[in-house]
């Protein structure tokens, strides 16, 4: 028997008290703790939090108005809109007046009361407060104080497995992108062996792409790419485009075709200006504005490698002045040297870099799904530890019969 069931069975062996959510749980508007300039920067000292994903929104040097949480005296962030809930430990500045800060009333803890909010799992498409009218009236259950601790415990310790998992495997990937830009950069290095050769001698066309605006994407038509999609969704190299868009719409349509290079020539940073990419797919499509179109007779993916070593974006950024948006041209992408052997060995380069850059893409793959698939298991556990029968109740729940089948496998297993 585990230590929850031997608390169950004695402080509780006939149910627990279901109580309102306001009756356990007090709350308080978040006027007086608004910040009032969206003037952020990293150097200030307090966090602005939004209880929504992003969580915190900048730093703020405002020290009236904070609100004091703290290890000792934490407190729960919700939007009044949506539902979303955040824990917080640290003072902070709040951004919207839609916000509450959750406190637990006596004889409940407010890490138990923060596993129950997420035990709710309530959604709505109106747009409606949700504290009062709805959240504060569903019933919970509120079993005795030790009971609460050992659910904590046990959700507590699920979690802090779960954020390690994410941070081993971040920390996986990330180790595996440094040895894959390594390895790429010293096999693409120059060599007295190798000529180096500008991409103006071997492009055999090098043009601009014409406008595509964000509102002229459309679901089906004409494949095609905008400039910040070579930044945010491609690869080395890719087969297909995300975009389409109908040909009416680009007054002076400019295609790519299989084996051409595209170059971002306008960015957010010196250090990714031109970022270039490979198109190694068969359809016929269009390239935005703020894309210059490379064509040769290269290898194209071994291109694409070559062209994001750390050589390449150097001699992309040399010149290029820091500023909210940063350009490149024609002219400057012409200039850019880079080592060029025989066709077959820039095969034989571009095999080994696709093979290593899989595994990163892999892993990047593998990593959301894999903490996707521990909070699910987090999420089913929460619910069978959050389930209880009603005082005076003797007929168990669908999810407490999940939870002693559970328990009796388990049992089985072990023996």
């Amino acid at each position: 028997m585990s230590r929850l069931d031997e608390l169950i069975k004695e402080l509780c062996p006939n149910g627990v008290e279901y109580r309102k959510v306001g009756d356990i749980a007090d709350y308080e508007q978040p006027s007086k703790y608004l910040v009032k300039s969206t003037d952020y920067n990293e150097d200030f000292e307090t966090p602005v939090l939004t209880a929504g994903q992003t969580f915190i929104l900048g730093y703020t040097n405002e020290t009236d108005g904070i609100y004091p949480a703290s290890k000792d005296k934490p407190v729960i962030i919700f939007d009044d809109f949506t539902g979303a809930f955040k824990w917080v430990d640290f003072p902070f500045k709040a951004k919207s007046s839609a916000m509450k800060m959750i406190t637990a009333k006596e004889n409940v803890l407010i890490r138990y009361l923060y596993h129950l909010m997420g035990f709710l799992n309530y959604s709505s498409d109106e747009h409606k407060r949700l504290w009062i009218s709805i959240y504060s009236e569903f019933m919970l259950p509120v079993p005795p104080l030790e009971v609460q601790r050992e659910i904590v415990r046990i959700l507590d310790s699920f979690t802090l497995l779960t954020a390690e998992l994410t941070a081993e495997l971040t920390a996986e990937l990330t180790a595996r992108k440094k040895q894959y830009e390594f390895y790429r950069d010293e096999l693409l290095k120059a060599d007295s062996h190798i000529p180096m050769i500008t991409l103006g001698e071997i492009a055999t066309d090098i043009y601009r792409g014409s406008g595509i605006k964000r509102d002229q994407v459309t679901e089906d038509g004409v494949p095609c790419v905008r400039y910040g999609e070579i930044y945010t969704t491609y690869n080395t190299s890719f087969n297909n485009c995300v975009s389409h868009t109908q040909l009416e719409y680009v007054s002076n349509p400019k295609y790519f075709e299989h084996g051409d290079i595209l170059f971002a020539i306008t960015g957010e940073s010196v250090e990714d200006i031109a970022k270039s990419i490979a198109y190694i797919g068969h359809d016929k499509c269009l390239a935005g504005g703020d894309i210059v179109v490379m064509k040769h007779q290269q290898n194209p993916r071994y291109l694409a490698h070559v062209l994001n070593t750390s050589m390449a974006r150097e001699q992309k950024s040399k010149g290029k002045v820091k500023s909210k948006v940063v350009h490149s041209n024609v002219s400057s992408i012409e200039q850019i040297k880079i080592p060029l052997p025989p066709l077959e060995v820039q095969k034989r380069y571009a095999d080994v870099l696709d093979n290593f850059e899989q595994i990163c893409n892999d892993l990047n793959i593998g990593l959301p799904a894999e903490i996707e698939a521990r909070q699910k298991q987090y999420e089913y556990y929460r619910d069978l530890l959050l389930t209880f029968a009603e005082t005076g109740n003797t007929i168990l729940t669908d999810r407490q019969t999940d939870r002693q089948t559970d328990r009796q496998t388990d049992r089985q297993t072990d023996r």
